[in-house]
């Protein structure tokens, strides 16, 4: 306490302000980051996640420009705001790194994952699944006596809710690709 009796950072008016003006709210963010396409550019920028303690929920990598020799890297991860620009600033210092877009921030991006569910069944647990595959618009890509494959595109909650109707339905088996994600509009 000062010998006017007030805490210190009380106030805002105070040259002293102590109080903390970050956030504490975790928000998803998907990240595009172009690279260079050469040896190691993946690891070092997984490395980088991993060695602070960020996760990655999804990560989709692939080659985008042959003739440029360019990758396209899209990754979500949850964190503050603070985290989320200290990732971006740290991508931007690795030398292969050419680009790196939050589309979170540039403007809600089209997001798209491509998933497949195996689904064993007989009787009327096989016409269940066929019809929750119809109205998830979701193609049979492979089909026995007792099972189905199922191959499904949407938004990562499309995906959710059509695994947690298959699970008791019967579902053994899932692979999913990982976010892809474009910005909207022209640029």
């Amino acid at each position: 306490m000062s010998a006017l009796k007030l805490k210190k950072g009380s106030t805002s008016h105070s040259a002293y302000n102590l109080r903390p003006n970050f956030s504490d709210v975790q928000e998803r963010h998907t990240l595009a980051v172009l690279v260079d396409n050469e040896a190691g550019v993946l690891a070092r920028v997984i490395g980088l996640f991993s060695g602070r303690g960020y996760n990655i929920e999804s990560l989709t990598v692939a080659e985008v420009d042959h003739e440029g020799h360019t990758s396209r890297i899209t990754a979500v991860t949850v964190g503050t705001p603070q985290v989320i620009e200290q990732i971006k600033a740290q991508l931007g210092r690795i030398v292969s790194v050419r680009d790196v877009h939050d589309l979170t921030v540039e403007g809600k991006p089209v997001e798209r994952e491509l998933a497949l569910f195996k689904v064993t069944g007989t009787g009327d647990k096989r016409i269940e699944a066929l019809r929750l595959a119809e109205i998830f618009r979701a193609n049979v890509v492979d089909s026995t006596l007792d099972s189905f494959v199922f191959e499904i595109t949407g938004d990562v909650g499309k995906i959710e809710a059509f695994a947690d109707l298959m699970r008791p339905i019967g579902l053994v088996e899932m692979a999913r690709t990982g976010v892809a994600a474009l910005a909207r509009g022209a640029q």
